[in-house]
């Protein structure tokens, strides 16, 4: 049986003051996933898996993930997207489709208003133009929280308490799913460096984009999930009204990490008929058939 690891290539990017890790994998044209906060590249494994054989999937750990080194924070998303974008362009032949999830689609966003001429087209998922409301409490309450240090959470309890903000009801209510939910989160989260949390989820809190987006030329495909605590869909609605050209789409019964464990293939069919609509549309724009 084919394993992740025997159909993805490890990769290092090095810049002026950063040591990437970089995996890729599959055959066709580029897309890229952008790893949401405290994730690293291989957390997309589902998605380089489904997509194998249509396309060329790259994936990489941001600064403060992973086994990617920089110097320390603090880090802007611009920062982060200018990380993306030497990514692209080392890898990758573009324009690409990119990808991204809650922190990556942040990135996403980003590299499509900074660098148009590397993206074709961008799917951000459980994103925002600027984070508001309950997300935006909940994000400062925790950054606050290690910042006075008065926040240290067993591994199991941070298990449990990432989890809710990441999967709907109907997921954790599966018992053997949650097993393999508990067997991840307890050693991802056993290890997070509080200061890398921090630094990561800064940036996510100081990032507004909402005027930038309404001049950015490259087609943004705005994914709500239905049950999405962290990134409830009016965020993610805000984005496509706020684009350019912006599209808004809403998957019912998911939540804000559903595309990893609970529902990858519902998440993934969705992305290829997206990626699919968009390839026709182009070849009707460049041969004139359009309409």
């Amino acid at each position: 049986m084919t394993t992740f690891a025997d159909m993805t290539s490890v990769h290092v990017h090095e810049t002026a003051d950063a040591r990437f890790r970089v995996l890729q994998g599959g055959n066709g044209p580029d897309i890229v996933w952008v790893p949401g906060g405290d994730s690293p590249a291989h957390y997309w494994s589902e998605q380089f898996e489904f997509f194998h054989s249509d396309l060329r999937s790259t994936a990489y750990d941001p600064r403060g993930a992973g086994e990617t080194t920089s110097a320390p924070p603090p880090w802007s998303m611009k920062q982060f997207g200018d990380d993306c974008a030497g990514i692209i362009e080392a890898f990758c032949s573009p324009p690409v489709i990119l990808a991204g999830l809650s922190m990556g689609s942040l990135i996403t966003q980003q590299v499509a208003i900074d660098h148009p001429h590397l993206v074709r087209l961008a799917i951000v998922m459980g994103t925002s133009a600027r984070i508001t409301g309950f997300t935006r409490d909940w994000m400062a309450a925790e950054i606050q929280a290690r910042v006075d240090g008065s926040l240290a959470m067993p591994p199991d309890f941070a298990a449990c308490h990432y989890a809710a903000f990441a999967y709907p009801a109907n997921a954790l209510e599966d018992d053997a799913l949650w097993e393999r939910i508990k067997a991840a989160y307890t050693p991802r989260f056993a290890d997070r460096d509080p200061q890398m949390l921090i630094a990561q989820w800064q940036a996510c809190l100081d990032y507004d984009v909402t005027a930038a987006l309404a001049d950015c030329p490259v087609p943004i495909h705005a994914v709500a999930f239905s049950e999405d605590i962290q990134t409830p869909p009016r965020l993610v609605r805000r984005v496509a009204e706020a684009a350019r050209h912006g599209h808004y789409h809403e998957l019912p019964g998911l939540g804000h990490v559903s595309l990893n464990r609970h529902a990858p293939r519902t998440v993934n069919t969705f992305l290829a008929s997206l990626i699919a609509e968009h390839a026709d549309n182009q070849r009707q724009a460049d041969t004139g058939t359009a309409g």
